[in-house]
């Protein structure tokens, strides 16, 4: 199985954002200006200036009395071998819990992991309820939002074999029971738009997910809203795509 991974908004972000922190890194001991940084990042100030305020408020660079950039506390602890795992998880449910609230969603982290769907984290709340997983993930990749955007993810040998292993059950009336069919739908799928679940999985539920291409493991960001919401769907999916940069950029560091 291989991984199809193209290109997303989100990911041009992390590349341009890894390029200024290897810089501030660079710097550590004495900091760094922002104009240092543009000269050697290639960056436009209007883009610098946008990236420096991301990685300011994720805490991944500091800013000191005299204007210049230092490494963040943040940045310090992911980049330790020390309890990186737990730093990271720490660092990934702060910012779920930030977009949670911006959306106004439950959201959620999943990955595609020796062959099955794994919702890794999530953030919900009383008015964000998380959905109801009254069909295990693992089986029912074919209905939601998070199983279509991981099979995106794999090459179509890939989709196959999943396909081969879990059968497509009918979980309502909108669910999508045709291979054929649904293979057609994930390859046209285009990376930047955001996969949706129309109530495929559950009724009363809808749902929404973008890539996270980030390491060897294909990963994406979700939301889930109840349907008398559903008319926020696709404004929340972009806004979730439009954050999904410092997700991604934890899981790269």
């Amino acid at each position: 199985m291989a991984l199809q991974h193209k290109p997303t908004a989100p990911h041009h972000s992390v590349q341009d954002a890894l390029r200024v922190l290897e810089t501030v890194t660079r710097h550590a001991a004495s900091g760094v200006t922002d104009t240092e940084i543009a000269r050697d990042s290639g960056l436009g100030p209007e883009r610098l200036t946008s990236l420096l305020r991301m990685l300011r408020r994720e805490g991944y660079v500091e800013q000191t009395a005299d204007g210049a950039y230092v490494t963040g506390d943040v940045l310090a602890r992911l980049g330790s071998a020390h309890n990186r795992e737990a730093a990271l998880r720490e660092r990934l449910q702060r910012t779920l819990d930030r977009l949670r609230d911006s959306v106004g969603a439950a959201v959620y982290i999943s990955r595609y992991v020796d062959g099955e769907v794994s919702v890794t984290q999530y953030a919900d709340s009383p008015a964000a309820p998380r959905v109801n997983e009254w069909v295990d993930f693992r089986v029912s990749a074919h209905a939601t939002a998070v199983g279509k955007s991981l099979l995106t993810q794999l090459d179509h040998a890939g989709r196959r074999d999943h396909l081969a292993r879990h059968k497509m059950a009918r979980l309502t009336s909108r669910t999508i029971t045709s291979d054929r069919l649904l293979l057609s739908r994930l390859e046209s799928q285009p990376p930047t738009v955001p996969v949706l679940d129309l109530q495929e999985y559950a009724v009363g539920t809808v749902c929404a997910a973008v890539p996270l291409t980030a390491g060897s493991a294909a990963g994406c960001l979700a939301l889930s809203l109840p349907v008398e919401h559903a008319h926020r769907l696709r404004e929340a999916a972009e806004e979730l795509n439009r954050n999904a940069a410092p997700v991604l950029l934890s899981l790269a560091i």
